[in-house]
């Protein structure tokens, strides 16, 4: 597969739900289990702190906390936005998590570095969801301040999609980036990966599938003319 700009990542999502009558949710559901299951792979030996933005990459993050959950992990989730925020997908998963009692957080200004570094402390992995390929112009707060700590912390970090505070489509860091130790991308990878000096930021990136159907997939070829292989 070749990779993915913006747009068509977002036209991904579109043909999905609208031509192919995929719900959101099970996109979002496939996601988050796909890089849970990345995350088990790669090993844990101890807690695993999810740090959610407010979009779909935030929701993505309460599915990857609920089925690390469900295979006897130790997530916590730290939100930072208010949850009257949330909607649609995440607002779901959002509420399907407290509903499970799975411990966390929501910050509902920028938080104090000293206090995030308590909370971040005892992570063993720690999941950037914060920004998705969406993302454009500078870092805001509060996700600049909780970027850098991040950063300082020196834990292994998994971003989802992309690290946080990279265009999608250039590779370069707007502002504060997570330098992440693994980016679990979804579907393809996408065309800023392929930019000089952006594994500085993304460490190794691995492809996670999500359920689309192969038909649909198939325009994103790299020599979309060709027959599609069977197996």
């Amino acid at each position: 597969m070749r990779a993915l700009t913006r747009e068509e990542v977002r036209g991904i999502d579109r043909q999905a739900i609208i031509e192919y009558g995929i719900p959101g949710a099970v996109l979002m559901e496939n996601a988050g289990r796909g890089i849970a299951e990345r995350l088990i792979d790669l090993g844990i030996n101890g807690p695993v702190v999810i740090c959610a933005g407010k979009g779909n990459n935030g929701g993505d993050g309460f599915v990857i906390a609920r089925h690390l959950d469900l295979h006897g992990y130790e997530p916590r989730v730290l939100l930072f936005c208010d949850p009257l925020e949330l909607a649609d997908d995440a607002a779901i998963n959002w509420h399907a998590i407290r509903k499970a009692e799975i411990p966390g957080r929501a910050w509902l200004s920028v938080p104090e570095p000293e206090h995030l570094r308590e909370e971040l402390k005892s992570a063993d992995w720690i999941v950037d969801a914060l920004l998705g390929t969406g993302f454009t112009g500078g870092v805001r707060e509060p996700h600049r301040t909780v970027i850098r700590t991040i950063n300082e912390s020196a834990k292994k970090v998994l971003a989802v999609d992309l690290p946080s505070g990279m265009d999608c489509d250039t590779g370069e860091p707007q502002g504060e980036c997570i330098h992440a130790t693994q980016t679990a991308t979804l579907v393809c990878r996408k065309i800023g990966f392929d930019a000089p000096g952006s594994a500085a930021y993304t460490g190794q990136v691995s492809v996670i599938h999500i359920g689309l159907p192969r038909a649909m997939m198939r325009q994103f070829r790299k020599d979309a003319n060709a027959p599609w292989p069977v197996e």
